[in-house]
């Protein structure tokens, strides 16, 4: 049966939806407030692909809260450390996350052969340690990595050198793990050109158009900003940071928080007849929480999550100076750092880090949101899970094994997470 689908949000989350629903046949019908795809989270994140890390580095995530975040995100805070403390046992669900995570590169590599998308995109990782205390944390989480079968190693600071052959050989360093088959990609490239082939497949995107509220039931409804309300079947909300807004008025109170992220994007400076001194993929500074990303002929440095109040979509010069002495500490003279943009972005995250994929409880409403830092790496499995459901039960039941996601786990990715 064709569905009239209508898409909230047309990020790299949104966007994969509404192609995977275009796929199967359905009327799609995007709705995004921005005058382009990718136009906030997803425009000039990390570009880290990385399902091996989803697990380990959720469980241990770092993030930085302001002093005003202290106290007028106390409760949020207090949510995060009661669903992250050990005596929670996130593993299952959290092993499930690793699983979609799997799933999504699959579904990622599938779309980038089938559809032969032109996106910049590098494999290779380098977890870099600094000192003993990283080292020490990397070896008490190898076995688990280990057993992904993944060809990830444990590698001392002479191999890291030779497999990033630019690092800066002043700059302390341990050892590193090096995922081979993590690495990284253009998100707003690869959305664009997703976007494209949704079109395609009769897909319709309507931008800087707001929707102002929806509603569930057996003939939901949602109603714009211009006071036009379309007939649709379904509704997938994928809006990201406006999410909280739409769904407070159904009574679904879904603890999304404001995570600000920056990053730095510069040319890779090339001398003639010498190698460029960036990186070949992606390296992440675990003491620090920065990544350095390969881009095509640019290199982005990208900073761990901000808990606080910044607004607009130029970063503080706060946030921005760490990102610089990494640049500098790891590849230095690496950028041409007087043609660098700078961009800020937010990621609505829920305080246990996982995402709330599934039925909102009211008919005919579905969510797709709250995936954090991990969006990039979620979108195209998560897109498959939602227009699975929404096809119906024995549809998401089939998909639900193929992703080895039981119905516990599953329903750790959905709505009854929280209350």
């Amino acid at each position: 049966m064709t569905l009239r689908v209508a898409v909230i949000g047309a990020g790299v989350v949104g966007v994969a939806t509404a192609y995977e629903l275009a796929a199967a046949g359905h009327e799609v019908t995007v709705f995004e407030r921005r005058a382009s795809v990718a136009g906030e989270g997803s425009f000039a994140n990390s570009g880290v692909l990385a399902p091996a890390l989803v697990e380990t580095r959720l469980a241990h995530a770092a993030l930085h809260v302001g002093l005003t975040a202290r106290f007028s995100q106390a409760g949020w805070l207090w949510q995060r450390w009661r669903t992250r403390r050990p005596a929670a046992d996130p593993g299952k669900t959290l092993a499930a996350l690793r699983r979609l995570a799997l799933a999504s590169r699959r579904r990622l590599l599938h779309l980038t052969r089938q559809l032969q998308l032109d996106y910049e995109q590098t494999p290779g990782l380098l977890l870099l340690l600094r000192g003993e205390r990283e080292l020490k944390a990397a070896r008490h989480q190898w076995p688990e990595l280990e057993a992904l079968d993944m060809g990830a190693a444990l590698v001392d600071a002479e191999r890291a050198r030779q497999l990033e052959p630019s690092l800066h050989g002043a700059t302390a360093l341990a050892g590193a793990l090096h995922l081979p088959q993590d690495g990284v990609g253009n998100a707003r490239q690869f959305t664009h050109l997703l976007k494209a082939h949704a079109q395609k497949l009769g897909a319709r995107f309507v931008f800087d158009t707001e929707v102002k509220a929806v509603r569930g039931g057996v003939d939901p409804e949602l109603q714009l900003a211009t006071g036009e309300a379309p007939s649709v079947d379904r509704i997938v909300v994928c809006a990201g940071a406006q999410a909280r807004r739409l769904l407070l008025p159904l009574g679904l109170k879904l603890p999304l928080a404001a995570v600000h992220a920056c990053s730095v994007t510069a040319p890779v400076r090339h001398l003639d007849g010498l190698p460029d001194q960036g990186p070949k993929a992606a390296i992440i500074d675990e003491r620090n929480g920065i990544t350095i990303s390969r881009l095509g002929q640019r290199v982005r440095v990208s900073s761990r999550g901000h808990l606080g109040a910044d607004r607009g979509a130029v970063p503080a010069n706060a946030r921005l100076k760490p990102l610089y002495r990494a640049l500098e500490e790891w590849f230095p003279a690496a950028a041409i750092t007087r043609e660098a943009q700078h961009w800020q972005g937010i990621r609505p995250t829920l305080p246990d880090g996982l995402p709330v994929v599934g039925p909102a409880g009211p008919a005919g409403l579905w969510l797709n949101l709250g995936h954090g830092e991990h969006g990039w790496t979620l979108a195209c499995a998560s897109a498959q899970v939602v227009r699975a459901q929404i096809e119906g039960d024995t549809a998401a039941a089939a998909l639900a094994d193929e992703l080895a996601l039981g119905g516990g786990d599953l329903a750790c990715l959905r709505l009854d997470r929280w209350p």
